[in-house]
């Protein structure tokens, strides 16, 4: 995402439509919620509340964090 959401803000409408869809994508692609939150200046409950409301099947926790698998992972996410 470009910018930060202003912090408090309320999303409505189209924007939170929009927003919605972004964040389910890149989840689907395998991006966690705090680094998604961190990119959008929100809190990782308001993320998961978000993907929860449009239906997004959660992922387990875990997974690689270390080492040449995390940085492959970490590499792929960060291509659009």
């Amino acid at each position: 995402m470009d910018q930060k959401l202003p912090k408090g803000s309320r999303i409505t409408g189209e924007g939170r439509q929009d927003l919605t869809a972004r964040l389910v994508e890149r989840y689907s692609r395998g991006e966690s919620i705090r680094s998604m939150a961190e990119d959008i200046g929100r809190s990782y409950g308001f993320v998961h509340g978000v993907l929860v409301d449009a239906g997004v099947s959660m992922r387990s926790r875990g997974g690689a964090t270390r080492g040449a698998a995390a940085e492959a992972r970490r590499a792929g996410l960060r291509e659009p």
